[in-house]
């Protein structure tokens, strides 16, 4: 009873969090709008300056939203594969699914000057790119599956996995180093990841893809938490090893996968953000865990991208940049100081 209340307690506390995060994300920008104001006009009030209105509503908000299902999607992605392999250095990234949405990318920024007339018709835009990228993810995706089924253990599977990454960037390298130098640019700035460039369209697409992760996620709680003592345990426990590893390898997938293909590929969330849970809610159980690792995951997001807004520019930090360097003290400061590992 004492810890159902201290878990609920601690929610309540991360959801005013996440509040006061969303609001302060909102009010930051190259436009200084004063945070009264930018309260006042979500309420529905008309601001004193029109433009005002079109600044939060069609690009701040939409901004602050794609940080929450980044940050959540990422964190949730990063607990499943460390569940999974029972690893600590396990993340969204170990299957190389991310890498095949970089794959799928680098074929559209990199690969155009192959075909002759391919840009000239525009296909080259932020939709072209989220499509190229989601098809690179979704095609890795399913030779893992395919893989996963003939894998005798989750190690092998870990194993197989970093080494699909490993050739999707040697292929990614290769069209780097024969692609022009404007190509290689625009690819490089993709790879800063972004939160900044979805529509509202895009942003429901992505909304329905993190929510179809998640889905999946909370019905394999019961499997996740079996993992956890080995899979010896989980099959006495009457758990399906093969179809269990499918569903959260399909829900890893969505998540990694869709985010990197519409806000590339984001460092750190996914790996460190777990941790710092885990240092604070002190349990196992995935019931808990997944709302919290995802209320945690957003909340850092938006702070990253908070910190990465310059005031009064128009210059953004990449995002990549801010969440390494301001997570990663802070995962190493909890882990020193309390000296405790996950498993």
């Amino acid at each position: 009873m004492l810890a159902s209340r201290t878990y609920r307690i601690s929610f309540v506390l991360l959801a005013l969090a996440l509040l006061c995060a969303l609001l302060l994300n909102i009010s930051s920008g190259s436009v200084s709008i004063p945070f009264l104001d930018v309260v006042s006009l979500l309420w529905g009030k008309t601001p004193e300056i029109v433009s005002w209105e079109y600044i939060v509503w069609e690009y701040r908000v939409p901004k602050a939203f794609t940080s929450i299902l980044v940050g959540a999607g990422l964190s949730l992605s990063g607990l499943l594969m460390q569940t999974l392999f029972r690893n600590p250095l396990a993340g969204p990234f170990v299957l190389g699914i991310s890498s095949g949405a970089s794959l799928g990318a680098a074929l559209l920024l990199m690969g155009t000057s192959l075909l002759a007339g391919y840009t000239a018709f525009g296909f080259l835009s932020d939709v072209s790119l989220a499509i190229a990228a989601s098809v690179g993810s979704f095609l890795v995706l399913l030779v893992v599956m395919i893989v996963a089924q003939r894998a005798k253990d989750t190690m092998a599977l870990l194993i197989i996995g970093l080494m699909f990454g490993s050739i999707t960037s040697a292929i990614v390298s290769v069209l780097a180093y024969f692609s022009s130098a404007e190509n290689l640019q625009r690819f490089i700035f993709w790879s800063f990841g972004s939160v900044g460039n979805l529509s509202m369209n895009q942003l429901l697409l992505l909304g329905g893809i993190v929510l179809l992760g998640v889905l999946l996620s909370i019905s394999s709680i019961k499997s996740l938490n079996a993992f956890l003592l080995g899979e010896h345990y989980a099959q006495s426990l009457g758990v399906s090893l093969n179809k269990s590893r499918l569903i959260i390898i399909i829900a890893t997938g969505l998540l990694a996968g869709g985010i990197t293909a519409f806000a590339g590929p984001i460092a750190f969330v996914g790996l460190a953000v777990p941790h710092l849970t885990r240092q604070i809610f002190d349990t196992m159980e995935h019931k808990v865990l997944i709302p919290a690792v995802m209320l945690y995951g957003a909340i850092l997001m938006l702070l990253c991208d908070t910190l990465a807004q310059l005031p009064n520019s128009a210059s953004v930090l990449p995002i990549n940049a801010i969440t390494s360097l301001v997570g990663a003290p802070v995962v190493i400061w909890l882990l020193v100081r309390k000296r405790k590992m996950m498993f």
